[in-house]
């Protein structure tokens, strides 16, 4: 068996479903730990609080200094880092990071598998991003900035992934993940 963890990121459009699928990859399957990302940005209403370590600016600051992230960003005026992974127990590496940060991964681990989860349609991703609360001028930002992040994930993505179905895209990526392991299996 290999010694080394897979690492896989997930990409995608704000609104597009990656931290609902994230979710359900790790209660699927328990080879998967998943990386806990700080901002700076304000938690939603409708988020429970454990979806990122939700930090003041001083404090991302002081940890970028001090280097304790694997990628950080800054993506419409706030932060988003991923701290180095501690901890996995030699379990696979799930991150949910925006697509500046996929491209710093991908800078230093060319071995890392990368996941572009694209909505089945714009419509559908408008009406995600409303369904989870976000203001007007957030649902609109975020739509100007779908087509380059598409555009970015495209090409840093080893496999593109539709969320027309959370369970089936889950399923998709979960097969994947088993096909590279039993590829790595067989290598090492």
């Amino acid at each position: 068996m290999c010694a080394e963890p897979l690492l896989a990121v997930l990409i995608g459009p704000g609104g597009v479903g990656k931290g609902t699928i994230a979710r359900r990859l790790t209660e699927l399957d328990p080879r998967l730990w998943l990386s806990r990302s700080w901002t700076t940005r304000n938690k939603r209403e409708t988020e429970t609080g454990d979806e990122y370590v939700f930090v003041d600016r001083e404090t991302f600051e002081r940890a970028i200094d001090e280097g304790r992230f694997l990628e950080w960003a800054q993506f419409q005026g706030n932060l988003y880092g991923t701290p180095v992974p501690t901890g996995t127990g030699g379990a696979d590496v799930l991150l949910e990071i925006e697509v500046q940060g996929a491209e710093q991964v991908r800078r230093h681990y060319d071995d890392v598998v990368i996941f572009l989860v694209i909505p089945p349609s714009m419509d559908h991703l408008e009406s995600r991003l409303r369904g989870r609360g976000d203001t007007e001028d957030h649902v609109q930002r975020r739509l100007h900035s779908t087509a380059n992040e598409m555009r970015v994930g495209q090409e840093l993505a080893t496999h593109v992934i539709v969320n027309d179905d959370v369970e089936r895209a889950t399923n998709e990526i979960l097969s994947i993940l088993e096909t590279l392991r039993r590829d790595r299996r067989t290598l090492a």
